[in-house]
């Protein structure tokens, strides 16, 4: 049986979901029962039936914008999205695209649309010989997960952030990692998720990285996103990831570095299935 996180990875049923389209392209997937909740906006939302549609008049960038805005609001007000975050995520198949429209963060997973995310796996050299992580563990108050562990570090990428500026934010942030040991980071693979959450659907990609930190580096949140930080093993990590205590991302990102590195043996049981996450393997794009 291989880690309950690669199956999580890719836990996603076509046939349960509504494509979400812009033109004649798709961007997204919404959940088949929560779909007709949008035919209470026909100005912004066609409903064929196979299909949930942006309305073709809404023709550029401000326009969607603008007009999904009061709708992630009203969902918001009836708990079909939850988790307001007042950022602004985008709407378009791959990073280097232009968006399409901007979105509240907290709703991106009711409309299926790809996020992107940056995590590092903070590296210790051990006195063995043997290199230590430092994972954090979530805070009770978030809404995701909450109390698993996590990366030293992970973040969503938001509207107007490069991939090594969230890096080097959210390295601050989560763990007081400051801009001269965060710029060390060197990028691991890709990971891509298509799976079915409580919130919707996550189509995301995450840029893993790996951080060489100091052996007398402790880090220490600033956001009061973690409630603590912990220097594992790797025989640690790997225990928590099969008991999944550590959230789905963060596994992955963790077995990606394990695997590069050598300290994992990609021909493991455990371990079937996982490189349909990694590069080459683009999440569903329309």
């Amino acid at each position: 049986m291989s880690f309950p996180c690669i199956e999580a990875g890719r836990n996603f049923r076509p046939d349960r979901h509504l494509p979400f389209l812009i033109g004649q392209r798709r961007f997204g997937w919404i959940r088949a029962g929560d779909a007709g909740l949008l035919a209470q906006w026909p100005q912004v939302f066609e409903l064929p039936g196979a299909a949930v549609r942006l309305a073709p008049a809404l023709d550029s960038v401000e326009s969607r914008t603008a007009a999904l805005d009061p709708v992630c609001r009203a969902l918001a007000e009836s708990g079909n999205v939850r988790g307001w975050r007042n950022e602004r995520y985008t709407i378009r198949n791959s990073f280097a695209e232009q968006p399409l429209a901007l979105i509240e963060r907290a709703a991106a997973r009711f409309f299926g649309t790809l996020t992107f995310g940056v995590h590092a796996n903070g590296i210790v050299a051990g006195a063995d010989g043997m290199p230590r992580l430092w994972i954090a563990r979530r805070s009770l108050s978030k809404f995701i997960d909450p109390g698993k562990f996590d990366n030293v570090v992970g973040g969503g990428i938001g509207w107007g952030y490069g991939i090594t500026e969230t890096l080097v934010k959210e390295c601050w942030e989560e763990s007081g990692i400051p801009a001269q040991l965060a710029n060390r980071a060197t990028p691991g693979r890709t990971i891509h998720l298509l799976a079915e959450i409580p919130e919707g659907v996550q189509r995301e990609q995450i840029f893993v990285h790996d951080l060489p930190l100091p052996v007398d580096f402790k880090p220490a949140g600033q956001d009061g996103e973690v409630s603590e930080h912990r220097l594992v093993s790797i025989a640690e990590a790997l225990a928590l990831i099969a008991d999944g205590e550590m959230t789905v991302d963060a596994s992955l990102v963790t077995l990606d570095w394990l695997l590069r590195s050598g300290y994992a043996d990609p021909q493991s049981p455990k371990l079937a299935g996982i490189d349909a996450l990694f590069d080459g393997v683009p999440v569903d794009v329309g």
